[in-house]
């Protein structure tokens, strides 16, 4: 039964059946076939979603488009532009740095993507940056919105398989600095050889004026994030938290967020939630049907039969992933994989929490990765390019993500690090 639902799902994928129906599809199917009563699908699709901690997602989603039409980004961007901005490249480094800031908040690449793209990605193309460079650029950058908690990805991986997700957010923060920094280094290395960017310092405010512009809109992560490593509220309470101060800021401070605005920003918000809540109640029904047919079991003895090490099973794991991920939306990749690979991860002695990490930044991975690199298409309708033409300069963003990846998989020290002093206190 296990094997006709896996290769239902990939035939499905094969004729483009949208990623949520097809997990739908082979689940019936799996039903169908294993004699089970129908009611079966209507409880494991209720039972998907009834977890408390999956309420941070639209929150986290309406608050990253809260910040956008409410010119919290605008803001974040000046500030940015005003820290590294005055370098050579320093345009370049400035969609990083803000994509890492916006990120600390809004939890979503795709919404990343949008709101720093509009606002950067011409704005490299007036100075002088080829527009496939500066699009790449920002796809690849905003990937940090899942990797820099909060991560709507990483509640996913909390939800599937019993993590803490306060843990997983900690564990998140220095990987995703890694990550921001080494992607600077590389667009800074660029500008120096292909002598761009020397006129990226035109226009920008001194660092003082831009952060009195801006302290407001920085004060937001400051209060997400402090709010939950101090345990004044948890992940999911600070989502609304994180949308309430949005509105607060975007309709009564900045005045940029009116009534019309905000019906513009709640719609698009739901419809973004129902596709991710979709995936999820699919790939739950999914879920169950290999958990009942013994194929995390199954998997675990192959695995450990293929895999006599840490080390080796590690690089499977992310050739897998990497693979996985530019096939498969990450939503749907993480809820099906991620109960399924962790216990095997915590046989050959991998930390839950280090495992959830290397999980989420490989299939961050994918969402730069064609085909259905979803942060791709996103720059590219912000660009108006098409895909074809991004695919030679993200190239080495990609290549700079693989090696920190390869980092954070092999010094498991650089995720947990600061979790475990967190807790020690």
């Amino acid at each position: 039964m296990s094997q006709l639902m896996i290769l239902t799902m990939l035939i499905f994928f094969g004729l483009s059946v949208p990623v949520a129906v097809a997990i739908g599809l082979a689940s019936l199917a799996g039903v169908s076939l294993g004699g089970l009563p129908w009611l079966v699908v209507a409880q494991q699709l209720y039972a998907a979603l009834d977890k408390y901690p999956l309420v941070a997602v639209p929150f986290f989603i309406l608050a990253g488009n809260l910040m956008e039409a409410g010119g919290i980004s605008d803001r974040m961007v000046e500030f940015a532009k005003s820290v590294v901005g005055g370098i050579q490249g320093g345009l370049a480094c400035t969609c990083v740095l803000t994509c890492m800031i916006f990120a600390a908040v809004a939890g979503s690449s795709v919404a990343t993507t949008f709101a720093v793209g509009a606002i950067l990605i011409p704005a490299m193309v007036r100075h002088g940056y080829p527009a496939p460079f500066a699009a790449s650029l920002q796809a690849s950058a905003a990937e940090l919105g899942v990797i820099i908690p909060p991560s709507i990805p990483m509640i996913l991986f909390a939800v599937s398989t019993d993590t803490s997700t306060g843990e997983l957010f900690i564990a998140g923060v220095v990987p995703g600095i890694l990550i921001g920094a080494a992607l600077m280094l590389y667009v800074w290395m660029y500008a120096k050889r292909n002598g761009l960017g020397k006129q990226d310092g035109d226009g920008r405010l001194p660092l003082w004026p831009a952060f009195k512009r801006a302290w407001l809109a920085l004060l937001m992560p400051v209060i997400i994030l402090g709010g939950i490593y101090g345990g004044v509220f948890t992940p999911t309470e600070a989502s609304v938290v994180a949308v309430i101060y949005a509105v607060a800021v975007g309709m009564f401070v900045y005045r940029k967020l009116s009534v019309r605005t905000l019906s513009a920003t709640l719609h698009r918000s739901v419809v973004s939630t129902s596709v991710i809540m979709f995936v999820i109640a699919n790939a739950g029904v999914f879920s169950f049907l290999l958990n009942r047919a013994g194929v995390p079991d199954a998997l675990g003895t192959w695995l450990g039969q293929l895999f006599h090490d840490k080390t080796m099973f590690l690089m499977g794991v992310n050739i897998a992933l990497f693979f996985i991920g530019m096939f498969i939306e990450t939503s749907a990749s993480v809820v099906v994989l991620a109960p399924l690979l962790l216990p095997v991860a915590m046989q050959f002695g991998v930390d839950p929490v280090h495992f959830g990490i290397i999980m989420v930044v490989n299939l961050a991975l994918g969402m730069i990765t064609p085909p259905f690199g979803v942060n791709l298409f996103a720059a590219c309708a912000v660009a108006k390019l098409p895909l074809e033409r991004l695919i030679r300069p993200l190239i080495p963003f990609v290549l700079v993500v693989i090696a920190c990846l390869l980092v954070i998989t092999y010094w498991p020290g650089l995720s947990l690090g600061l979790r475990d002093l967190v807790y020690a206190k």
